[in-house]
């Protein structure tokens, strides 16, 4: 049995980045600093690359995928600073947003899920310099017709997010044909991204990261964790890890996981930075339900009122 006021506190993933993202929140108290550190970790100056870096500079995958980490567990930890979570509060996260949203849920430390995540990124830019493949949006047509004529082609159904939305991911000439033979009444939309994302073209970084995953302390989640793999719910912290590290040639089945925030009767979703994508998914696939982006501090006061609303409401 659910409790009736369920929030599902979301991490987004690589795409979601913007130029500038981490500025605001630099003027939280202890920001900088924590900042700073992971930048020591990474190797990587996360604060340029956050404030003043340009769009192209931090579109490399080797740079977006911790940097998104580090902002979205910089406002979850001034978040948790100001507000308890429900015990209830489901956590799930987009493709590298679930390294942030294993350490929302208590499976991993901040620091090493912002270190796994220049790992994950670093290595799948080496992996996709070794094969030209490519990443492409199908939008609207049937499921099934689409995943047929992906088979057809030989790509993958490499992200599933529901609202008719299908990923296709490649090789480069199979997702030009796509493009022009798409399934019917679908339409396609080339990705700027550096390869085939959740594929086997990416199983050399999968075994990079597993190596580094060896010496990492797991524990088990305190929050629902739900897996980007099934939308499963994980209790166990070394399953945990081993879907962390096998996500990187799986699908990503958003799809599933909304429809497992849905079953667990989530009513409002909070998305942590750089927020956006997966409020614009979840105000489509899960209609009427409140949707709070944590784009600057000031939506941390939206937030924790909205867990202090919930919070009063349940204890009438």
């Amino acid at each position: 049995m659910f409790s009736e006021r369920v929030i599902a506190l979301l991490a987004p993933g690589q795409g979601s980045q913007a130029p500038g993202m981490l500025t605001p929140w630099l003027d939280v108290e202890g920001a900088r600093e924590r900042v700073e550190a992971w930048s020591q970790t990474t190797g990587l100056d996360l604060v340029r690359l956050g404030t003043t870096a340009e769009a192209e500079e931090i579109k490399d995958t080797a740079i977006t995928q911790p940097l998104v980490v580090a902002l979205a567990l910089l406002a979850f930890e001034e978040l948790r600073r100001r507000v308890e979570l429900p015990s209830d509060t489901v956590v799930a996260g987009h493709s590298v947003g679930e390294l942030a949203a294993a350490a929302v849920a208590g499976a991993l430390s901040c620091d090493d899920a912002v270190a796994l995540a220049a790992v994950r990124g670093a290595e799948m830019a080496a992996a996709c310099a070794l094969t030209p493949t490519g990443m492409a949006a199908v939008l609207g047509g049937e499921q099934d017709e689409v995943l047929a004529r992906l088979a057809e082609l030989g790509l993958v159904g490499a992200n599933r997010n529901g609202a008719g939305q299908i990923v296709a991911a490649g090789p480069l000439a199979a997702l030009d044909e796509l493009a022009e033979q798409p399934p019917e009444r679908a339409k396609v939309r080339k990705l700027q991204v550096a390869g085939a994302f959740h594929t086997e073209y990416m199983a050399p970084a999968q075994e990079a990261l597993r190596a580094r995953a060896e010496g990492v302390v797991v524990k088990d989640p305190v929050l629902p964790l739900l897996s980007n793999a099934d939308g499963a719910v994980l209790t166990d912290g070394d399953e945990v890890l081993r879907r962390l590290v096998s996500q990187v040639t799986r699908p990503v089945r958003w799809d599933s996981c909304q429809a497992a925030m849905a079953a667990r009767g989530v009513t409002a979703v909070v998305e942590l930075p750089p927020a956006g994508t997966l409020t614009g998914l979840a105000k489509r696939e899960l209609k009427g339900t409140p949707a709070v982006a944590m784009k600057t501090p000031e939506h941390v006061d939206q937030v924790v009122e909205l867990i202090s609303a919930n919070r009063t409401e349940a204890d009438a």
